[in-house]
């Protein structure tokens, strides 16, 4: 049975005493925007601890659990810019030829349903006008993109989503269920700008050493709200013998219509739609980073 928020309202999905988005001028509202900025201003991550209910979280977990068959599962050695192959203009033990095993599995929008709670919290217009205050931009709309608007990421035993960059400005987790074991997210703030690749310093991280990385206290239920684009992150292998690692991702733009890139689709989801094809023809990119 579906648990949509024309049933039980937005409240029973988030926890409003603490984040009180159905009032944003209020105190309570206007003091959790502040935390947030100030985390997102200091490290690029900011922590909503206990944004989802309890109840609403369990049914996420179930909802997850009954489109599992549905994840595209990968295994490809990447580098940071999730490309595959050598470049040659760089030395052997450069960042950009330093390919590590990425192997986890992702549903993809289309799985997805109105009536799902995840789709209802994904929607909300009082939760992307929560994260535009929060990330300070005027408004934010969900995004287009067919398959990578609303998605779950899945880390089965065995499984790690190694160092890398994320292609959009910010991503927006809710972690649902944690491993026992492995299963962490990890980050290093700003190791690269617009300007400045920083391959010395990730290098450095790729090569096992722990200079800037910061591990994030990330529990069921938190809302993560996380500029990828220039601080490399990834999530620990989870040990063999532990439950997999479910998470909801919603991806959110400051343009509407946004569609996503046909290599990062292909990769993600192991298929592009005829939407992919059009809005690539048409893209414009926003900086000259190796992605």
């Amino acid at each position: 049975m579906g648990f949509g928020l024309g049933e039980f309202g937005l409240e029973e999905i988030i926890d409003t005493d603490r984040y009180p988005l159905n009032a944003p001028e209020s105190p309570g509202y206007l003091a959790a925007v502040e935390a947030a900025r100030a985390q997102l201003r200091e490290s690029g991550c900011s922590l909503n601890k206990d944004f989802v209910r309890p109840e609403a979280l369990t049914v996420m977990g179930r909802e997850i659990r009954e489109r599992k068959s549905q994840t595209h599962f990968s295994k490809q050695d990447i580098n940071p810019y999730f490309h595959t192959e050598l470049t040659t203009e760089y030395p052997p033990d450069h960042p950009v030829n330093t390919f590590i095993e990425r192997s986890s599995g992702f549903i993809p929008g289309d799985a997805w349903d109105s009536s799902c709670v995840t789709d209802v919290l994904f929607r909300a217009p009082q939760v992307a006008r929560f994260l535009a205050d929060c990330l300070e931009v005027p408004a934010l709309y969900c995004y287009a993109d067919p398959l990578a608007g609303l998605t779950a990421n899945i880390l089965d035993p065995g499984q790690q989503f190694t160092w890398h960059f994320d292609t959009n400005d910010f991503a927006v987790t809710v972690l649902v269920e944690e491993a026992d074991e492995g299963g962490l997210f990890e980050y290093v703030p700003a190791i690269r700008s617009a300007d400045d690749e920083g391959f010395d310093a990730i290098g450095n991280v790729l090569g096992g050493g722990s200079t800037g990385v910061v591990s994030l206290d990330l529990r069921p239920s938190d809302l993560q709200i996380f500029r990828g684009r220039y601080s490399l992150h990834r999530v620990t292998r989870v040990a063999d013998d532990s439950c997999p690692r479910h998470a909801a991702i919603f991806a959110y733009t400051e343009q509407d219509a946004v569609i996503g890139r046909v290599d990062r689709t292909q990769q993600l989801f192991g298929r592009v739609l005829q939407e992919h094809q059009d809005a690539e023809r048409q893209r414009v990119r926003g900086d000259a980073l190796l992605d």
